[in-house]
């Protein structure tokens, strides 16, 4: 029996070094995925490093009264790990996939073929500066603000309807006769008339005209669109000068912090009642909250940062029931007012069980 003592402790030592190996191996081989985990928490109320490294108010206000804040209204941010040129190792996503807080997603969902992270980083850039002029819009039309909304044509599609009819910096102020106050609106008056053909009131180098236009359909999978074939950007005239110094972040999900930062700043008292309040929601001019990426991983920045309510948009519910982190009550709303009404319970310190949650749909 002693003699086969050594063979045994010699297959061991083996099989030690083929496994050393492998990982070794797997280390190094490319990853078709990459990490998504928590990333930064800024205080909208607070403030934030500037172009100088300096600390300057995440959001300042000239031109109107402003007031005093209390505890936080924090937005929440979610840190990517890895990209095209240098993805995740198999040991790092395994250690991923163990931790709760974190995400394996695949990289074309992050960083779509063609796309460079230099490209990435601008559209998310342009995303930000379009979330933080929306979310103006929407607190001040809240607090009853005219905005001077227009909806301008960046341009048109080649081989599209629009293409030779619209061109880039036309102001379309009306649709079939009725006033356009919106892109939204306009987007969906287009969808509601179905491919007839549609008249548009342009305003063009200052001058007022009209144009006809026919949409084309549009499918993909089961859903059919009606497009005209052009982008659009929304110009506002905002009466006061409101300015969001946040840089390093990029994306369209802060937008409802922003806009619920700028009228606690507008209004007497604090909007949370001195409470630490985190969320999340892209926000468009009407007061409209949409979905987000990475909300998993949103809640437990947020936790992390000792925010004891979190607003969730409700289009994300089904990704964040069952993966709330002891110690975070997260609060369903879809719209800016629905948050409002939700602070409003919490800074009077009333029955906080009873805010719409995430359920099981």
């Amino acid at each position: 029996m002693e003699r086969t003592r050594p063979v045994k402790l010699g297959l061991g030592v083996w099989a030690l070094i083929v496994a050393l190996v492998a990982l070794v191996v797997l280390t190094f081989l490319p990853t078709p995925y990459v990490i998504q985990r928590p990333g930064p928490v800024y205080d909208t109320l607070g403030t934030a490093a500037g172009p100088d490294g300096e600390k300057v108010p995440l959001i300042s206000i000239e031109g109107a009264e402003t007031f005093d804040t209390g505890g936080t209204l924090d937005l929440t941010t979610v840190q990517v790990v890895g990209n095209r040129e240098r993805t995740p190792s198999w040991f790092e996503l395994a250690l991923a996939w163990t931790d709760s807080s974190r995400a394996v997603v695949p990289l074309d969902s992050v960083f779509p073929e063609g796309v460079t992270t230099e490209q990435r980083d601008e559209r998310n850039a342009t995303l930000m500066v379009d979330s933080q002029h929306e979310a103006t819009a929407a607190a001040l039309g809240e607090l009853g603000y005219d905005t001077g909304a227009e909806v301008v044509v960046v341009e048109a599609v080649e081989d599209s309807p629009a293409e030779g009819i619209l061109e880039p910096d036309d102001v379309i102020t009306a649709i079939d006769g009725d006033p356009v106050v919106s892109a939204k609106q306009l987007r969906s008056r287009i969808q509601d008339i179905g491919g007839a053909e549609i008249d548009l009131t342009v305003l063009r180098d200052g001058q007022e005209q009209d144009v006809t236009i026919t949409p084309q359909e549009y499918t993909e999978g089961d859903t059919t669109t009606w497009l005209i074939g052009i982008t659009l950007r929304t110009d506002y005239d905002f009466p006061i000068d409101v300015t969001i110094q946040l840089d390093n972040v990029g994306g369209p999900s802060a937008g409802m912090m922003f806009a619920l930062g700028i009228i606690d700043q507008l209004t007497p008292g604090e909007l949370n009642g001195g409470e630490n309040v985190a969320g999340t929601g892209t926000i468009e001019a009407d007061g409209t909250v949409g979905p987000i990426g990475g909300i998993r991983q949103k809640l437990y920045g947020a936790r992390d940062a000792g925010a004891e309510f979190f607003l969730a948009p409700a289009s994300n519910c089904d990704e964040v029931v069952g993966h709330v982190p002891d110690g975070l009550q997260v609060v369903r709303t879809a719209t800016l007012e629905e948050s409002l009404d939700a602070l409003e319970v919490i800074a009077d310190g009333g029955d906080v069980s009873a805010l719409p949650a995430c359920t099981a749909s």
